[in-house]
């Protein structure tokens, strides 16, 4: 796996929006934090396109991605915002520029399906907050992407939960959205999380489509033989008028019953303020026991790269 070269002052970060717009006085906090950890933020004036919901048409959207894809100038892709529409660009972008320049892919939610490409053609991203959540992240959520960004080693950390399965595993981390991962069954992005530690999280979901998600995800093989599962939020989840009688967080456990592998629950990484950040493909430390649990992330020297 292929980590990109960590930033050091003066790199440029460039802002894209591969699905929902976003408006200049939006961005207006993540340019300035950007400033502050002593990059240069960039950007075209495509990212201000508006088509309905998405920022611009997906012409618009691809040309300017694949634009930072090839940019040789460029060490890191930060999407602005979540929302849909990413899944519209992945079959049109080209990776050659990007294999020869390699840099971080910064994003969560919607950019899973981003995450899912890069890592099965051999490279580390960054699942991590983004410009439109800048405003109200944690200083832990905004410490962490700066760390991982810088190549420095880091540390999450969570209070004990009463699902979670003590133990502890070393493996590279990978997954994402589960409503992502579950459209991209079947296709070019599907994972394969074999020997790997699957890290889940999800937003504004009916409960019973959740059940649904994991009884397909687990028939295509995401939960054989994994080395561990980490769970992240699962927020403003929603219900039928009848009940459907078990929370987000009693589905995924009653779907993980019978895994003698280590499994943490609240760990504080998605759809929340707190929001920190994950190096998919890399291997971490996991390490859950009766007070907390500790993922642990190696700096850039620690490494394997090849």
């Amino acid at each position: 796996m292929i980590r990109p070269p960590a930033l050091k002052k003066g790199d440029r970060i460039r802002i894209v929006a591969p699905a929902r717009k976003i408006s200049r006085e939006e961005l207006k906090p993540a340019l300035q934090q950007i400033t502050n950890w002593g990059f240069e933020a960039h950007y075209t004036e495509r990212l201000f396109a508006e088509d309905h919901q998405f920022a611009g048409d997906d012409h618009t959207r691809i040309a300017d991605f694949q634009e930072a894809l090839d940019d040789p100038e460029c060490s890191a892709i930060l999407c602005a915002r979540g929302g849909y529409g990413s899944v519209r660009l992945i079959d049109h972008l080209q990776f050659n520029g990007f294999k020869a320049h390699p840099k971080w892919l910064i994003g969560y939610s919607d950019i899973t399906v981003f995450h899912s490409a890069l890592h099965n053609l051999g490279f580390a991203s960054l699942h991590a907050t983004m410009p439109i959540n800048f405003p109200s992240n944690s200083p832990a959520s905004l410490d962490s992407l700066l760390s991982a960004l810088s190549g420095k080693q880091y540390a999450i950390e969570a209070p004990v939960h009463r699902f979670n399965k003590v133990g502890q595993c070393k493996a590279p981390v990978i997954g994402g959205n589960i409503s992502m991962l579950y459209s991209l069954l079947g296709s070019p992005e599907q994972l394969n999380c074999k020997g790997k530690i699957l890290f889940l999280e999800d937003l504004d979901e009916y409960l019973y489509h959740v059940d649904r998600m994991l009884y397909n995800i687990r028939r295509n093989g995401y939960l054989d033989q994994v080395a561990g599962i980490i769970v992240g939020s699962l927020s403003d989840m929603n219900d039928n008028t009848i009940p459907f009688g078990a929370s987000a967080e009693e589905i995924l456990d009653r779907h993980f019953q019978g895994l003698d592998i280590p499994i943490a629950f609240g760990i504080p990484a998605g759809h929340l303020n707190d929001n920190q950040t994950f190096i998919f493909g890399l291997e971490v430390q996991l390490e859950i026991d009766s007070q907390k649990t500790t993922i642990r992330f190696p700096d850039e020297s620690k490494s394997k790269t090849r």
